[in-house]
């Protein structure tokens, strides 16, 4: 996680005020609001693509794309955050401090990158199996083509299945299939992601 932006505490409508006046996205978490890096034009075009090949998945049904401008609310842990790709399935439903905030994801998506590979693979993945609607965490590899896709079973453990170049990623939240290449698609060509 990022450094936070001050060294005080905040109520949760403090932090809301705050991203209502700011034109940098932050995190929230535990009373400290943390400014989120910019991502490189790889970073961008990667969440992009996978916006779109999702979006092409979710025609016909009951499920909705969002681009990173869309946050999430972890209400079991109160983190507040901004996925580069969510999706929901069903009803939206809002955080009760703020409409424009989801809780109910069923899949999020993060593009990785050298500076917030560990947090995501290992603080904000277990903030995010705190959800009690997510059915799929897919984090994509910064630098190789390589995507993993954490996955809610029955039991509600988790497990993850790994997917490179020349092979296809199963998104069962959407009972599809994507090739690793089309995520990576151009994106990869003028080095990593970042």
């Amino acid at each position: 996680m990022a450094q936070a932006a001050h060294n005080v505490r905040y109520e949760y409508r403090e932090y809301l005020a705050h991203e209502r006046a700011s034109n940098v996205k932050h995190e929230y978490l535990e009373g400290r609001i943390y400014a989120m890096a910019g991502g490189s034009p790889e970073h961008a075009r990667i969440a992009a693509s996978l916006s779109r090949l999702l979006g092409n998945r979710t025609a016909g049904r009951r499920c909705a794309v969002y681009s990173s401008d869309l946050r999430v609310r972890v209400l079991a842990t109160g983190l507040a955050t901004y996925p580069d790709v969510t999706v929901v399935c069903g009803r939206f439903e809002a955080d009760p401090a703020d409409p424009n905030t989801v809780v109910n994801p069923s899949l999020l998506v993060e593009v990785l990158s050298p500076s917030t590979e560990e947090y995501d693979r290992g603080e904000k993945l277990d903030h995010y199996r705190r959800i009690p609607s997510l059915q799929e965490c897919v984090l994509v590899a910064h630098d190789a083509r390589a995507v993993d896709v954490w996955r809610r079973g029955p039991d509600d453990s988790w497990t993850v299945e790994r997917a490179v170049e020349g092979e296809r990623v199963a998104i069962a939240t959407l009972g599809c299939e994507l090739e690793v290449a089309d995520i990576y698609r151009d994106a990869l060509a003028g080095g990593g992601v970042g």
